[in-house]
């Protein structure tokens, strides 16, 4: 794998073509394989790049057996971690930021299991027993656990098109729960065999796109509320919905019109100013909760007047029974159950992660992803079998959480505790309370939901990433939540594949005066370099690509001699390859690199690799390519490549 160690340089001027020499010591340096390994240390270190590139076992080294169970309890427990160090400073804001987020979580509990086709008191349930279970495992000290939007208009659309919430009610209820489970199995699976990594397959674009589409759909179904009307479709599709609205006007009801955008008008104010003045987020934490006492007693005091507005109705008291007896897990529905868990648990995973993270950057402290996912896991495992549906950090009440002044999970814990108070003795005092108010709080938090700057941003950069941005969107909107999302994904699948299959191949020339070798189409003041191509291969060499890049070398072959020949030029005599982005390489890549070097020599041609890192070199090495190109076929850079070849040409008297 050496080379002469020095060499006069004989280089052609790449802005002349003429050659002129200079008297320069040039030092070619050896490509060198990599330390041997055995195949298993291999595997080992592949395996711990993949599934544990945080190293986690790093802490326990060195430790006597005590400290490694502390460590070990504080890894299981999170709660451990900070829970020494707790005082009453710390409980006093956690106080006010768990009272703050439960006069949200309240009002939203109720809104969003009504989206999910559920009674509103699963919505109350939800956010008592999960956020218990969070406060001990989780690792985020702002997260507001609990019912979100997205998970439940999922979970409501694809439970409803095979079981009727109303005909059958207890079969959907049993279902909701059952995915619930599922999703929490799914969730705390991708924790405890490190493959959070699945999740980043939903790309920034599809999210973008999917929560956009979601959030017009959520809207657009909350029109029943708000105009009164009593028989609407239970589609999510924005035309049947549409539909529905236009031909139900008969059942249209001027006050539930007024006094639904009314309140939504004071929602979105509130909300705007919260917006506008962080320090005054209390005024849209509050609004929802006190929007629902006033709707409520103007209801009260008119529900002799007027029928027309429709209310929850009762509501039972009491902590939430078990439902592990509801889990249906044989049946024609099961399939459903574990389809609807997956996607659910998906979604909600992405957002609790997405959302834990952020407000973690903002203050400085790192989030677990492996142990946010188990925490969420088991919070939806455990709520499954207490009555709970799918549940999650919530963005609204996390940045209200956040605001608020929140240390610790213990807000989660105060937050549990006012529910508990509110399902014991206070469930009467919702039976008044108008369905329009939900509609307006579930309108209020999805508006938030469309991000058009971020898929302006994504037009503006990138456009394959609009295009998939566009079919998540669209795909909810005409199609269906579900495959709306897998319309998105499989768009950026495509893209995975047409970036594997169909890599960049670029052509290099040198910057004059110097040994570097650059793009020519991105660097103007980069020539050719007479009598070489120099390409870059920019991409892994894989069996799904061998043959393109082989086809495509070999074009860029022709051309060049095709262009050499309609200038007069110097012969093309070498072709450089630059394997310096090419991570990987596989036996189909070896024989591509076996079959072009072949190909070129026919052609009297010569191959020159460049710079292979080191698993692509060790590869090299054993399959024999190494030997076949030659002591001249292998070397570090680009530049010593140029000089040592066109130094040797010169010495044989070669043009």
């Amino acid at each position: 794998m050496g080379h002469a160690t020095n060499r006069v340089e004989d280089m052609a001027s790449p802005n002349t073509g003429t050659a002129t020499t200079r008297e320069t010591i040039v030092e070619i340096h050896s490509v060198c394989l990599p330390p041997k390994k055995t195949t298993f240390q291999k595997l080992k270190k592949r395996f711990a790049d993949v599934f544990f590139p945080d190293d986690p076992l790093e802490r326990f080294r060195n430790q006597t057996w005590r400290n490694k169970v502390i460590l070990g309890l504080q890894s299981l427990f999170p709660i451990f971690i900070w829970g020494s160090q707790y005082d009453l400073k710390l409980f006093r804001s956690d106080v006010v930021s768990g009272l703050t987020i439960a006069s949200l979580a309240i009002p939203q509990g109720i809104s969003y299991a009504k989206l999910a086709n559920l009674p509103p008191i699963v919505g109350l349930y939800s956010s008592f027993v999960p956020p218990l279970i969070y406060s001990i495992l989780g690792s985020s000290k702002h997260l507001a656990v609990g019912p979100v939007s997205i998970a439940s208009l999922v979970m409501g659309s694809m439970l409803s098109e095979s079981v009727s919430p109303t005909q059958d009610p207890i079969l959907y209820l049993k279902l909701a729960f059952t995915s619930t489970f599922f999703a929490g199995l799914f969730q705390a699976s991708l924790g405890l065999l490190r493959l959070g990594f699945l999740i980043d397959f939903l790309s920034k674009p599809t999210l973008v796109g999917f929560t956009a589409g979601a959030a017009v759909i959520v809207s657009l179904q909350q029109l029943k509320g708000l105009l009164g009307i009593v028989h609407f479709t239970g589609k999510m599709q924005f035309i049947p919905v549409m539909s529905s609205v236009f031909s139900n006007r008969s059942e249209w009801s001027w006050e539930t019109i007024v006094m639904g955008l009314g309140f939504l008008i004071i929602l979105l104010t509130t909300r705007h100013i919260s917006m506008r003045k962080p320090k005054l987020f209390w005024i849209s934490a509050a609004s929802p909760l006190a929007s629902v006492v006033i709707s409520t007693l103007l209801v009260f005091l008119i529900r002799n007047k007027t029928h027309a507005i429709s209310f929850i109705g009762h509501l039972p008291k009491g902590l939430n029974p078990p439902s592990s007896n509801m889990l249906y897990f044989s049946g024609t529905h099961l399939a459903l159950a574990i389809k609807t868990g997956i996607i659910t648990g998906v979604l909600s995973l992405t957002e609790g992660i997405a959302v834990g993270r952020t407000f973690a950057s903002l203050k400085n402290y790192q989030v677990n992803g492996n142990k946010e996912m188990m925490a969420i896991g088991f919070m939806n495992m455990i709520g499954s079998c207490t009555s709970c549906y799918v549940t999650t950090g919530s963005f609204s009440r996390s940045a209200v959480n956040y605001n608020a002044g929140a240390k610790t999970a213990v807000s989660n814990i105060v937050l549990a505790s006012t529910v508990l108070v509110t399902l014991l003795f206070l469930m009467p005092l919702f039976h008044y309370t108008p369905n329009l108010i939900l509609a307006a709080i579930i309108l209020t938090a999805v508006i938030g939901l469309i991000d058009y700057q971020a898929a302006y941003k994504l037009y503006k950069v990138d456009k394959f990433d609009f295009f998939t941005c566009m079919c998540a969107f669209f795909g909810v909107l005409l199609v269906s939540v579900p495959l709306g999302l897998a319309i998105a994904v499989s768009v950026s699948v495509i893209k995975i594949l047409l970036h594997v299959t169909r890599p960049n191949t670029l052509e290099f020339g040198n910057i004059h005066g110097t040994q570097i070798y650059q793009s020519l189409k991105r660097y103007r003041e980069a020539s050719r370099i007479h009598g070489f191509l120099i390409l870059a291969v920019e991409s892994p060499i894989y069996f799904v690509n061998s043959t393109y890049l082989q086809e495509r070398i070999l074009r860029w072959t022709r051309e060049e001699e095709t262009r050499v020949k309609e200038n007069n030029g110097s012969t093309l005599k070498c072709i450089i390859l630059d394997m310096t982005a090419v991570s990987s390489i596989d036996t189909s890549g070896i024989e591509a690199l076996f079959e072009l070097r072949r190909r070129l020599e026919k052609q009297s041609l010569q191959l020159v690799l460049v710079n292979p890192v080191g698993s692509v070199m060790e590869k090299l090495h054993k399959s024999k390519i190494i030997e076949s190109l030659g002591l001249s076929g292998l070397y570090l850079t680009v530049g010593e490549a140029v000089a040592d070849l066109s130094s040797t040409w010169k010495a044989h008297g070669q043009p």
